[in-house]
């Protein structure tokens, strides 16, 4: 059984990582579930692992990973969880390349390389593909970039990930997207619109908001997925 704290922080995890595709950060889920330090969100956790409904993932920022739901959050009735478990150690018989069983694949052109950090020049060519989930994709155009810096890496957001992004030309604000910079410079930040002006905010303290008149920013997609190579 989940204190009522615990099936709530769970729930505005999974929400976040349905939306973003990564999990929210400590602040956010102080102030979600209204606590006054992050001692009280540290707890959370813990008890969440210990449950077995989250995995906190090592050496990586913010790395948490959903292992299981309750029946009021629409996961599996409770018959004896077991996680799978991959072993590391069996010769692979299928082909290197082969689509795994039962999971549908979508290829997706990576157009090249987004700054985390200070923009770059904008990206507009293929560099090649990359075979992603089918889950992960929604309605609409999709398209992946190969992540550059680390101004992300409290969003989970790490040097050389490839995020995937569903084109849009319009974002909420908090919503991590890919902006395009006076029609030349294209940035992976969280978008806020204060005003008359755009906020692009990293994930990370050592790098300043960057605000802009709202016409020298357009969105140019939204973070919907990531995925790592180790």
């Amino acid at each position: 059984m989940l204190t009522k704290k615990q099936l709530d922080l769970l729930e505005f995890i999974h929400k976040r990582m349905q939306a973003d595709g990564v999990p929210p950060s400590f602040d956010e889920m102080k102030l979600a579930l209204d606590l006054r330090s992050k001692s009280g969100i540290h707890r959370l956790i813990t008890a969440l692992e210990e449950r077995g409904f989250i995995r906190r993932l090592a050496h990586r920022a913010r790395a948490i990973e959903i292992v299981k739901l309750p029946e009021s959050l629409g996961g599996e009735p409770t018959t004896g969880f077991t996680p799978r478990v991959v072993d590391g150690d069996r010769p692979n018989s299928r082909p290197a390349n082969a689509e795994p069983v039962g999971i549908h694949v979508v290829e997706l052109p990576v157009m090249g390389r987004i700054a985390a950090g200070v923009p770059i020049e904008a990206i507009s060519h293929v560099s090649h593909q990359v075979a992603v989930p089918g889950s992960m994709i929604g309605r609409g155009e999709h398209y992946a970039l190969e992540v550059k810096g680390d101004s992300m890496i409290e969003a989970g957001i790490n040097d050389g990930d490839v995020v995937v992004i569903r084109e849009t030309s319009v974002a909420d604000n908090g919503d991590i997207v890919v902006a395009l910079v006076e029609g030349q410079e294209a940035t992976l930040k969280r978008f806020f619109k204060r005003g008359g002006s755009i906020a692009l905010e990293a994930a990370n303290p050592a790098y300043e908001t960057r605000v802009f008149p709202e016409d020298k920013v357009s969105v140019q997609g939204r973070l919907v997925g990531l995925i790592r190579t180790y």
